[in-house]
C-alpha cells in the first residue's frame, strides 16, 4: 500500500536539506549526508488509501470504538452496580481507576511504540482490554471491580493514543484532517450509543453484559489489526529509561489521585491531599532532571519547546477539562433542577454527540481541502465559550430547548477543536517523535478530564446545600410556617434527595420548587466554573502557528 512504508527513512530529504520540515529544525533530527540527499527517493506522494490501508483504518476505528464505548455505557449502570456490589462509599473508583491506569499508560506506550514499533503494543492493548472485560463482567466484588476495570485502563490508555499515532504513520497531515475527523466521529457515536445501550441492556440482561457486549467487537478488531497492520519499523533501539518511568508512574498516580479525592474524601487543605501533592511534585521534578539527561528519555522535552506543541497540549488540557464539565454535570441539571425523569437525563447529552459528530467531520473535509487549521481552531474555541456561556444564563425555568441548543453549539466548538489540535501537533513533530508527541495530547487530555471532574465537582458539592437552603430561606414566611407545621421544611441532605424522584413526590411543590431553583444555583456555579478553562482554550488558539500541512509523511 501507499503509506505502510519505513517511517524512518529519508521520506523528507528535500525538506530536510533545505533546514526546517514543518517548524520543527534539523537539529531535531539526525542529519544525512550529502550523498544521502543526492541517492534518497523522492518523496512519494500520497494518492488515498488502498484496499488493506482502509482495512486497517477499519480496524483502528473498531478499536477506538470499543475503548470509548467502554467509557460511556457504564454510566447508566453505576448506581445498580454499586448498590449490588456494596460499593456505594466509594462510587467514583470505578470511574477514577480507569482514568489513573490509562494516563500512566499513555506516556509509556507512546514512547515504546517509537522505540519498538505500533502494531505489537496496539495488539498488546486490544488483548490487556478484552481482558480486563472479561474479569470485569465477572467480578463478584467491588475491588475486584476496580482492579479489572485498572486493567481496561490500561488497554484503553494504549488503545486510544495509539490510534491516533498509527493514523499519522500512514497519512500525510495534509490528508489526515478528514481521517481524523472520523475517529473523531467515531468518539462522538460512542458517546451516543454508550449511555442508550447501557441503560438497555442493564435493564434486559443486566449490568455483567455492559462488559461481555464489548468483546466481539474487540476480537474483530483484532482480526483486522493481525491481518493487515504490517508497518514497516526502523525504531531507535537506545536504552529503556527506566528511572523515568520509575519516578513518572508514582508522581502521576499521586497527583491524579489527590486531585480526584481533595474536596470529597479529604478537604483540598488537609495533611492527606497536601502531602501527596507535595511527593507528586517532587517525584515530577526528579523526573524533569532524569528526562533533561537520559539518552533516550521517556518523553523528549525538546517536543515542549516546540511552541506550537506546546501551545496545542495546553489548549487540549484546557478544551478536555471543559468537555468533561459538559457531558458528567449537564445530566445531573436537567434531573436535579429542570426535573426531567432519568431516563430523559441518560439522552440528554444526544444533541451535543449529534453536533459533536457532524462537526468533526465537516471540519476534518474542510481541512484536508483548504490545507488550513488555525481559523479553524480559533472558531471551535469561541463557539465552545459561546456555549458555555449559553449555560451560564440557565436556571430551574429554562426549557429542554434551551439546554439543548447550549448543548448543541458546545458539540459544534468541540467537533472543531478536538481533533484538529491532534492534527497540529502531529505536523509540528519529526515522524520518528510521532508516538510520544500523540501520547503527549492523549495524556494531557486524561489529565484534564480527571482534573474537570474533580474540580467541578468540588464546586457542585460546595455550593448544593448553602444554594438550597437559601432558596428554601426565600420563602414566604406563611408558607414556611405552614411547612414548617408539616413537619415539610427539611434542616440538610436535600441534595441526596434532589436526584430521587420518590423523594421529591412526597414534598409540597413549592419545597420542590425551591430545591430544584437551589440546584439551578449550584449548577450555575459549576458551569462558570468551566468558563475560564473555554476563555483559556480561546487565548491559547490565537497563540497556534500556522504550519503548512504536509503532503508526505
Amino acid at each position: 500500500m501507499n503509506a505502510p512504508m519505513d517511517r524512518g527513512a529519508v521520506t523528507g530529504s528535500a525538506v530536510r536539506a533545505s533546514g526546517t520540515i514543518s517548524g520543527t529544525t534539523t537539529s531535531d533530527m539526525p542529519a544525512l549526508t550529502p550523498e544521502q540527499i543526492e541517492h534518497a527517493p523522492a518523496p512519494v506522494e500520497f494518492t488515498g488509501l488502498d484496499r488493506s490501508g482502509k482495512l486497517i483504518f477499519a480496524g483502528l476505528m473498531l478499536g477506538m470504538f470499543v475503548a470509548s464505548i467502554s467509557q460511556t455505557i457504564v454510566g447508566p449502570a453505576l448506581p445498580r452496580i454499586v448498590a449490588e456490589l456494596h460499593g456505594m462509599e466509594h462510587y467514583s473508583w470505578i470511574a477514577t481507576s480507569a482514568m489513573l491506569a490509562s494516563a500512566v499508560a499513555v506516556p509509556i506506550v507512546g514512547k515504546f511504540s517509537d522505540i519498538f514499533g505500533r502494531r505489537a503494543f496496539y495488539i498488546g492493548g486490544l488483548v490487556v482490554f478484552l481482558l480486563g472485560s472479561i474479569l470485569a463482567g465477572a467480578s463478584q466484588n467491588f475491588w475486584f471491580l476496580v482492579f479489572a476495570r485498572a486493567v481496561q485502563g490500561i488497554g484503553m490508555g494504549t488503545l486510544m493514543p495509539l490510534s491516533q499515532t498509527i493514523i499519522g504513520d500512514i497519512i500525510p497531515p495534509r490528508q489526515r484532517g478528514k481521517y481524523q475527523g472520523l475517529m473523531g466521529a467515531t468518539f462522538g457515536i460512542s458517546s451516543i450509543a454508550g449511555p442508550l445501550l447501557g441503560g438497555v441492556i442493564t435493564d434486559a440482561l443486566g449490568w455483567r453484559w455492559l462488559f461481555y457486549m464489548t468483546l466481539p467487537l474487540g476480537a474483530l478488531a483484532l482480526w483486522f489489526i493481525i491481518r493487515y497492520m504490517h508497518l514497516d519499523h526502523r525504531g531507535d533501539r537506545s536504552p529503556i529509561d527506566y528511572w523515568g518511568m520509575a519516578t513518572l508512574i508514582p508522581g502521576l498516580v499521586l497527583a491524579l489521585l489527590a486531585t480526584s479525592w481533595g474536596g470529597s474524601q479529604h478537604p483540598w487543605t488537609s495533611p492527606v491531599i497536601l502531602g501527596m501533592y507535595a511527593a507528586a511534585a517532587a517525584l515530577l521534578i526528579v523526573f524533569v532532571l532524569i528526562e533533561l539527561r537520559v539518552p533516550s528519555p521517556l518523553i523528549p522535552l525538546r517536543i515542549l519547546a516546540n511552541r506550537v506543541v506546546a501551545v496545542s497540549i495546553l489548549a487540549s488540557f484546557a478544551i478536555a477539562v471543559a468537555m468533561f464539565g459538559a457531558i458528567i454535570y449537564i445530566p445531573v441539571f436537567a434531573q436535579a433542577s429542570l426535573g426531567v425523569s432519568a431516563t430523559e437525563s441518560g439522552a440528554i447529552l444526544i444533541p451535543l454527540n449529534i453536533a459533536l459528530v457532524l462537526s468533526s467531520i465537516v471540519m476534518g473535509l474542510v481541512i484536508t481541502k483548504i490545507g488550513r487549521y488555525k481559523m479553524i481552531l480559533i472558531g471551535g474555541a469561541a463557539t465552545m465559550l459561546v456555549g458555555y456561556i449559553l449555560l451560564t444564563l440557565l436556571d430551574h425555568q429554562s426549557s429542554s430547548w434551551a439546554l439543548t441548543g447550549a448543548m448543541s453549539v458546545i458539540g459544534i466548538g468541540l467537533g472543531m477543536s478536538m481533533q484538529t489540535y491532534m492534527l497540529v501537533v502531529q505536523n509540528a513533530v519529526a515522524q520518528t517523535d510521532l508516538g510520544v508527541a500523540t501520547s503527549s495530547v492523549q495524556f494531557f487530555r486524561n489529565v484534564g478530564s480527571t482534573v474537570g471532574i474533580a474540580v467541578l465537582g468540588s464546586v457542585l458539592a460546595a455550593n448544593t446545600e448553602p444554594s438550597i437552603q437559601k432558596r428554601i430561606a426565600e420563602l414566604p414566611a406563611p408558607l414556611k410556617e405552614k411547612l414548617a407545621a408539616s413537619g415539610g421544611v427539611p434542616a440538610g441532605g436535600e441534595s441526596n434527595a434532589v436526584l430521587d424522584p420518590g423523594a421529591l413526590s412526597h414534598m409540597p411543590a413549592p419545597l420542590v420548587e425551591a430545591i430544584q431553583a437551589g440546584m439551578g444555583d449550584a449548577m450555575h456555579s459549576v458551569f462558570m466554573a468551566a468558563v475560564p478553562f473555554a476563555v483559556l482554550a480561546l487565548i491559547l488558539s490565537l497563540f497556534v502557528k500556522q504550519l503548512p500541512l504536509r503532503t508526505h509523511n
